[in-house]
């Protein structure tokens, strides 16, 4: 029994060493490529493209769980031809640090991403975001109206669904048990499952070429960032739950841009209630298209965001 113990240890030892160093080499090998904002409760890291001066409001880009602001720069340098463009890494995710595992809420984050907005002078711009980050971006739609000119959501989380966030998931978010298996075996694991993992996110589409790569979505394995992404995901549900009563107050015009066969955020679940709930809502539903609309259909995303930027200018003119 004492060989047994001393061989888990052991084990358990190696296994911690072994993340700590992996997650150094991964940071190493995708470090910040732009500049931290400080805001109450966290560091955002943002990433800034395209003129400042640009004709119209900003675009500000939102990513989904398990990822980062890279996850949507593809989309982002796209628009940031003729647009200003933030990326945002949402707080306990990329290089964005967040002062307590327990901020995961869309109201929560949603507050500390406005006040970033206000630091770089920004009154109001078009939110496009992704998967999580769309129930993100209609809580500031719900509590900060003025700051945003239009909604482009990307297969976006909007209400409750059956079930939960995964096993795994509620295991990692638990105090005591997440922490130790986050600073173990998550790496290690990760690294045997991210292509494949991300293969049934675009599915039935391929996966682009390099992607995990690309978007540097190893970044999610560092231990803290693991815990981060568990969380958001375990308390979405309810909180979703709390702010879906109220989507039928938002103005704002809102474009929503799903696949019909998307298996990680249901169309039919997500999308459609959306769309029949908000008074300006414009859905699309792309056949035979999965989770990852902004790679599979980005011509179509970024003239969505064009003509939602257009009607913003000539609303401006009109008031003069």
């Amino acid at each position: 029994m004492l060989t047994a113990i001393i061989a888990l240890a052991a084990a358990g030892l190696a296994l911690a060493l072994a993340t700590q160093l992996g997650a150094l080499l991964i940071q190493r090998a995708f470090p910040p490529q732009g500049r931290m904002i400080d805001v109450a409760g966290a560091r955002l890291h943002v990433v800034e493209l395209g003129p400042r001066d640009a004709v119209g409001p900003p675009v500000v880009m939102l990513h989904g769980a398990s990822s980062n602001l890279r996850a949507m720069q593809p989309l982002g340098d796209r628009i940031a031809k003729a647009r200003r463009v933030i990326l945002i890494d949402r707080p306990g995710h990329g290089w964005s640090p967040r002062a307590r595992v327990a901020d995961s809420t869309p109201a929560i984050q949603g507050r500390m991403i406005v006040e970033a907005l206000t630091s770089l002078g920004v009154e109001r711009a078009i939110v496009v975001a992704h998967s999580w980050a769309g129930a993100l971006a209609l809580r500031i739609a719900l509590d900060d109206p003025d700051r945003v000119a239009g909604l482009v959501l990307l297969a976006p989380v909007a209400y409750p669904w059956r079930g939960g966030a995964g096993r795994y998931n509620d295991v990692i978010a638990t105090p005591l048990i997440g922490p130790p298996l986050a600073h173990t075996i998550t790496l290690p694991l990760g690294l045997l499952v991210a292509s494949s993992a991300a293969r049934g996110v675009f599915a039935p589409q391929p996966i682009p070429a390099d992607f995990v790569r690309d978007s540097e979505s190893l970044l999610l394995l560092r231990p803290h960032e693991f815990i981060a992404n568990a969380r958001d995901l375990v308390t979405l549900k309810a909180a979703v739950v709390e702010q879906a009563p109220r989507y039928a107050e938002i103005r704002a015009p809102l474009s929503i841009i799903s696949g019909d066969v998307d298996k990680t955020v249901s169309t039919g679940i997500h999308s459609r209630p959306l769309a029949a709930s908000v008074p300006s809502a414009k859905l699309i539903v792309l056949p035979g298209v999965g989770h990852m609309v902004q790679y599979v259909a980005p011509d179509l995303v970024a003239s969505e965001i064009e003509t939602m930027a257009g009607l913003m200018v000539q609303d401006v003119v009109t008031a003069q």
